[in-house]
Formats: structure tokens, sequence, C-alpha cells
């Protein structure tokens, strides 16, 4: 794939935009001399803005899709919005890839009906890295699909197995099936029919994996059905949230406990950028056609701009071709690329 690649970024999506939103935005530009930027939103938003960047062209987007809007419906209502114009873009060649820390709903039904899906895809799924403090693991689906069929859970795992080595950097990454128990015999008729295609159609599966293996990274890559994968992710990131919160308490009620947390500062502070979601800036749905990134709705500017770089990544190590000749080849190409570094 060629090294410049132009990525459409949503100038309006998340709780602080369009300022983080920008900030990052300029940040990625700094950081990729081969990255484009079209920035869409409001005129008196992205014009200026574009004006003083020389990889940033503004493409005005008079709508906005809210957060609390219905996501298919306002996609198809606000053909105007940034969030649609974005796809758009992508769909007509101009981007290579798009980027919003705006409605995830809207994203997905605008990445499924304006960019498309990949052929052969039965359904896209929304995959995200957990940040485990031993290495990154890989999960899909995390809320695209509450309900699914078990073979949709093959095609989630082929896909999060690409983005894990192509992404992520994992060699020859081992994959899961997120169960009560680890035994074959484990779970729900679904649970169990899942396990069953999954032995036959993923070649790098390994079988079930337990809550407690998340975090603990036993596997590289966690597969589920998106209402079990969002409610697990959920849990980790509300345990997380409480138990930094306590530490930070036990840490400054004392004028004793005060200077003890001078000599594991660092530490801390280390261990909390190494499980931060603002490394890769976002959730990738996995299965459209391009890349199509998601960040989330507090994202910072350094999520921003983790964000937009790795969509530029996703278009370079071409995960979407990757998914296309996966799935249509079934088992058998499926071991040839899971497997096969770069693009």
């Amino acid at each position: 794939m060629p090294d410049k690649v132009t990525i459409s970024v949503d100038a309006m999506g998340g709780d602080r935009a369009p300022d983080v939103v920008l900030d990052g935005v300029a940040d990625a530009l700094a950081a990729d001399a081969d990255l484009s930027v079209i920035l869409c939103g409001p005129a008196d938003v992205v014009e200026p803005f574009a004006a003083r960047y020389e990889r940033c062209t503004a493409h005005p987007a008079a709508e906005v899709i809210g957060m609390a809007e219905h996501p298919a419906n306002a996609v198809r209502k606000k053909k105007d919005s940034s969030i649609v114009v974005g796809c758009r873009l992508v769909r007509e060649g101009a981007a290579q890839g798009f980027f919003s820390a705006g409605s995830t709903g809207a994203c997905l039904a605008a990445g499924t009906l304006v960019m498309g899906r990949v052929k052969g895809v039965a359904r896209p799924a929304l995959a995200t890295v957990i940040p485990s403090p031993v290495r990154p693991v890989v999960m899909s689906d995390i809320g695209a699909n509450a309900d699914c069929k078990p073979e949709y859970l093959v095609q989630f795992g082929q896909m999060a197995s690409i983005y894990a080595e192509r992404i992520v950097g994992i060699d020859a990454p081992r994959a899961a099936l997120l169960n009560i128990g680890e035994e074959d015999e484990k779970g729900s008729q679904f649970a169990q029919e899942a396990h069953r295609l999954l032995r036959e159609g993923l070649p790098n599966f390994a079988g079930n994996a337990e809550g407690g293996d998340v975090l603990a990274a036993t596997y590289d890559v966690i597969v589920t059905d998106g209402f079990t994968g969002n409610v697990c992710l959920k849990a980790i990131e509300g345990t997380s949230k409480v138990l930094f919160g306590a530490v930070k308490d036990v840490m400054t009620s004392t004028p004793a406990a005060k200077l003890g947390a001078l000599a594991v500062k660092g530490g801390l502070r280390r261990l909390k950028e190494q499980v931060s979601p603002d490394t890769y800036g976002g959730a990738p749905i996995l299965g459209v056609k391009g890349a199509l990134l998601v960040g989330h709705g507090s994202s910072s500017p350094l999520a921003v701009r983790n964000g937009v770089l790795t969509a530029a990544r996703i278009v370079r190590q071409d995960v979407a071709g990757t998914i296309a000749r996966t799935v249509s080849g079934g088992a058998g190409r499926a071991r040839k690329e899971v497997g096969r570094h770069g693009a």
C-alpha cells in the first residue's frame, strides 16, 4: 500500500469537540509527514483550521449527529452530517479511512450503509484493544451486534486476529471464545455451537477463555458476541476507574501516605499510561470497506492524534483487503493470512 494516506476526520465528534479534535489532528499531521486529513464539519470550524495546515483540506458539513439520536435514522436523514460526509469521502475514494469520536452507533450505521461491507462479511464488528498491564488483548465484538448467530463469531475471530497481528503487532495471535468455563462443553447452546464452528473455521483458535483470562492476557484475541463483549469491556473500564480512584484516595489520606506516594508516583504514572485506552485512539469497525476508527466520547487530543494515526496504519497494512481475502477463502485462506506480516 502507498505510504501517503488521506483520512477524513469528524471535527464535531466527542464531548469536547471541536477544540480537542483540532488539537489532535494538528498533532497527527506533525507526527506523520505522509498523512493528509480532510476535516469535516461546519465551515467556520474547518476552513480556518485547514488554511493553517498544508496537508489539511476543509470539507464543510452543515449537520451534526448527536449522541442521543437513533443512529440508523440519523444517518439516513442527515446526509450532510460530518459523520456521513466523512464516510462518503471514503466510499468515493477521496479518503481511505475515517476517524470520529462521535456516536459509535452512527459510525457503525454510516460505515455499513455508506462505506459498505466487505464482500462476504455477514456483520461488521466493533473491536477494541484491552489495555492489559500484561500485554495488549484484542476483543471483538464489543457492541455492534448484540444479537448474533454462532457463525458470526468465526468472522469476528478472523477479523480481530488480522487486526491483532497487523496493527497491534502480535505475532501468531491465539484466539479464544469468552465463556463461563474453559472446558469445550461449557456454556449455553449458543456458546457450544460457536465453539464448534471456531474450532473448525479459525486456525488460531485455542479454546474457551473465562472472564479472568481477559486482563491476564492468557489469550491474544477474545471472541464474543456484542452484548457480552460490551458488558465485559464496561466492567473492566469501571473497575479500573474505581481502583485508580481508590489508590489515589489512600495515597493522599495522611501525611505519611503522601510521603510514600512520592516514592511510587513514577511507577503508578507508567502503569496508568500502560493501561490507557488513548494508546490506540479508538475502536476499529472491522468488515467495512476502508478504515473506520471510533474514538471515545471523552477523547483527549492524544487519543484523537493516535486514532487518526491508527486509521492511517489500518490503511497502510491493508486490513480491509486482508479481511476480504480471508472471508472469501474460508479456513484455508485464514490460515495463510493470520501469520503473514505487514503489507
